[in-house]
């Protein structure tokens, strides 16, 4: 079965079948029917998004609020990540918990996050390209986020902060706490 379980109820890790000779590689990225037989996981993915960033980016950690919430599949098209969601779902025993995971063009991991979670990562090779399919529409007016450096969550990035490229906005996020 291509999908590992987390410790987090429908987070999932999505191991695809590589093959692989001399001419490179061939695997199916995503297929409706093996999400729905094998993980239980039913959704229609209606927006990609695509982003290139450089060593020490750091991009979250965001969500979408309401109705405007997404589930999400990404992966790493060329480079290396270190994947970070945390829990928002009150009434989980995960609530306020992160999970963190390494996914990179080599190991071709994917992370499927369902909705209630806030998403970001931080670049940890030269260059590195990331994908990932949503299952609704960016709306700008539900868009919030948590700033990295919450000390209640606690995340290691595993990089130095001084390192670390951030946007305005990404560094301005408000606490968990002050949500």
């Amino acid at each position: 079965m291509p999908f590992l379980k987390t410790d987090f109820q429908d987070l999932y890790i999505f191991e695809p079948r590589v093959f692989e000779d001399g001419r490179g590689y061939f695997f199916e990225s995503f297929n409706q029917q093996t999400f729905e037989s094998e993980a239980g996981i039913s959704c229609s993915f209606v927006q990609d998004n695509q982003s290139k960033s450089k060593y020490g980016t750091l991009r979250g950690l965001h969500f979408q609020k309401n109705d405007a919430a997404q589930a999400k599949l990404v992966r790493v098209l060329s480079g290396k990540v270190l994947d970070v969601v945390v829990d928002l779902r009150q009434g989980f025993s995960t609530y306020k918990k992160s999970f963190s995971i390494e996914l990179s063009s080599d190991n071709k991991k994917q992370l499927y996050v369902p909705r209630g979670f806030a998403h970001g990562f931080v670049v940890l090779s030269d260059t590195a390209e990331f994908l990932y399919k949503c299952d609704n529409f960016y709306s700008p007016q539900y868009e919030s986020g948590i700033n990295f450096a919450d000390p209640d969550l606690n995340i290691d990035w595993l990089l130095p902060e001084e390192s670390l490229l951030l946007s305005d906005k990404d560094k301005n996020l408000p606490f968990l706490r002050d949500l």
